[in-house]
């Protein structure tokens, strides 16, 4: 004897579908967004719960595809402690409405991916946290010049081809994107070998010209990691990578996506308007968020650096050097929508859908079309956060208001 599978309609809101905000319900069953229509004339079911959602907004759950971690917690320096690092992130993410996500982890040595990558696995999300959809290694096959805050000792080259890339990382079973540096000798043969495997190739922290880049996706590369950030600044004769967002010498078929950092620091709202404005449809948010992400202000020790939360910017603690991005996915939703003037409509599929179509799991991730995932977020029209749902399922609930375990 079968168990009847639990019918869900979510009333009284306005989805996301077809970059329109439609007033219609949402039906779930078994953690997947279903056809009412089929329901209604061929299986001839009422609903077993209805769901009140009050007019709010009902949209695709948000997908980080580049966070170093948070709440205390660095992926790339905890190697002891990963797995509940990874869980305490995971959990708290879900109160800013992100479903997903993809830990990063900076340049580091061999023995670094070797330890912290197996920890962690490709997993299905729920009440213990944002499902996790691959790693994004994000180096070390970078250029020293463009290294940011990466550690330059522990940068490499492609001297021995693939099989450095299978030495540096121990195993790309739970890797999902790579961020390379397309100059480096060697590279199209690296992000074709990557890309025939499944894997995201971005490019960045990198001195490419723009042909450098278009050669990098006529061999399968797809995203620019975090543009205007650790490249060459435009200029009128090369534009470099941010040349990709209107070059013709790509295939026809190739669309580029680029990461953008939207937390008020880090991209001018001119830059966010160019980027929209010039090639949207490539256009995905990300936090880019470090440790400090959701710390109280004051002074934080968090591996080897001292650092300061002041007025919601994160510094080298006793300077006025900023030390990376604390703004989480809802934040940067809203500082982008207000910067570029955008649609609500784009600004929350620029966090969802472009994500999910950047790793080709759109027809799972970021839609609420028939069949999907039932990951999703209820919203404010101020695009405040005010529950969270995976399969279906509440996980975040903002009028009882726990992260990790603490009441708030």
């Amino acid at each position: 004897m079968t168990t009847k599978s639990k019918l869900t309609q979510f009333r009284n809101c306005r989805l996301l579908r077809e970059h329109q905000l439609l007033l219609d319900d949402l039906w779930v069953r078994d953690g997947k967004i279903v056809n009412p229509e089929k329901v209604f004339f061929d299986e001839r079911l009422q609903a077993d719960e209805q769901i009140d959602c009050g007019g709010a907004i009902l949209a695709p759950g948000f997908i980080d595809l580049q966070i170093n971690g948070g709440y205390g917690v660095d992926f790339s320096n905890d190697i002891h402690t990963v797995e509940a690092g990874v869980q305490k992130v995971s959990k708290g993410l879900l109160a800013h409405g992100v479903t997903s996500f993809c830990p990063t982890l900076v340049t580091s040595p061999p023995e670094t991916y070797h330890r912290v990558l197996p920890k962690i696995p490709k997993r299905a999300g729920g009440h213990h946290g944002a499902t996790i959809l691959g790693c994004h290694v994000e180096g070390p096959f970078i250029n020293s010049n463009k290294k940011g805050a990466h550690p330059e000792v522990c940068i490499k080259e492609f001297d021995r081809g693939f099989d450095t890339v299978l030495d540096v990382y121990g195993s790309l079973d739970n890797v999902s994107i790579v961020t390379l540096a397309p100059e480096k000798e060697n590279a199209s043969k690296i992000i074709r070998a990557l890309s025939d495997r499944g894997i995201t190739v971005s490019v960045g922290h990198s001195m490419a010209n723009l042909h450098d880049g278009e050669i990098a996706v006529q061999h399968g590369a797809k995203l620019i990691t975090h543009l205007f950030n650790a490249m060459l600044p435009f200029h009128h004769r090369d534009p470099g990578l941010v040349g990709l967002l209107t070059t013709e010498n790509i295939p026809e078929e190739a669309l580029v996506y680029y990461g953008i950092i939207s937390d008020g620091v880090h991209t001018h709202p001119a830059a966010l308007r160019i980027a929209y404005k010039t090639h949207p449809e490539g256009l995905i948010l990300v936090t880019d968020a470090i440790s400090a992400m959701g710390l109280h202000e004051g002074r934080h020790r968090i591996g080897q650096l001292d650092m300061e939360v002041r007025q919601g910017k994160a510094y080298i603690a006793g300077t006025d050097t900023l030390c990376g991005s604390i703004a989480p996915m809802d934040e940067c939703i809203r500082f982008f929508k207000k910067a570029s003037n955008c649609s609500i409509e784009f600004a929350l599929e620029a966090a969802a859908l472009h994500p999910a179509r950047c790793l080709g799991i759109e027809t799972q991730k970021g839609t609420l079309d028939y069949e999907a995932d039932a990951d999703f977020v209820v919203l404010d029209d101020r695009l405040n956060v005010l529950s969270t749902w995976i399969a279906g399922v509440c996980v975040y609930d903002g009028k009882r208001s726990e992260i990790n375990g603490q009441a708030l």
